[in-house]
């Protein structure tokens, strides 16, 4: 009854949280059981494109280390975060949801290969956080007990407790600067005057994932040349 409860429970989670969250926790696995090497996971140009091992490009944000502090650590942000921006700003918009982890995820992959990062997924994390921060300006929030502090402030307080772990504050800071670009694309550049949205959801994620207008929307502008506003029930009052 209890692994039906946790099953149930389980369901109710929003779909990208939800799968997102569990192809982390299912690759962290395989590496502790052995049926997996890091080796096979991270990211490396010259295997991508040389050797055409593309999985490459999406298990590099899939593993967040050994199983330990630092991995919970990270998956409590992922599930909480990202279920956060699914279930509000981006609620009945799965497919843009989906294209901001397609847009921050090619971006990081870009500049993590000038950087010489091999594993992105704590970079994911800090942009999921970054764009909640600053669609939730006034939200206060406790950290571990330890201090309370209004959002915009949680992704650096997240990236010293990174640091304070041990980790490199460049993969944070990377995931803090795409989300940033992110949210001044969507957010802010649209409301601008002459501006307009940049980042229009491809139509054919809109057609796998059709949008629903809820009373909770993005708060950037929708523009007529977006393909997911023009869907039939995205246009219902």
């Amino acid at each position: 009854m209890a692994w039906q409860g946790l099953t149930a429970e389980f369901l109710q989670v929003p779909v990208v949280t939800r799968a997102y969250t569990a192809a982390c926790v299912l690759t962290t696995a395989a590496v502790q059981l052995e049926l997996l090497s890091p080796f096979q996971l991270y990211f490396n140009p010259h295997l991508v494109f040389r050797k055409l091992q593309v999985w490459r490009l999406v298990t590099n944000f899939l593993f967040f280390g050994p199983l330990g502090f630092s991995f919970f650590f990270n998956m409590l942000f992922v599930f909480r975060y990202c279920r956060m921006l699914e279930e509000g700003s981006f609620r009945g918009r799965t497919a843009d949801f989906v294209f901001m982890f397609l847009f921050g995820g090619i971006l990081m992959t870009l500049l993590g290969f000038l950087g010489s990062l091999f594993f992105l997924g704590q970079a994911l994390t800090a942009m999921l956080v970054y764009v909640w921060s600053r669609r939730s300006p006034q939200m206060r929030v406790n950290f571990f007990g330890l201090l309370t502090f209004q959002a915009p402030f949680l992704p650096w307080a997240l990236m010293g407790f990174s640091m304070l772990l041990g980790n490199s504050i460049l993969v944070d800071l990377l995931g803090i600067a795409v989300g940033h670009i992110y949210y001044f694309l969507e957010d802010v550049f649209p409301n601008q005057p002459g501006g307009k949205r940049l980042l229009l959801t491809p139509s054919f994620l809109c057609y796998w994932m059709p949008q629903k207008r809820t009373p909770i929307t993005c708060p950037s502008l929708r523009s007529s040349q977006d393909p997911c506003s023009s869907d039939p029930i995205q246009g219902q009052g």
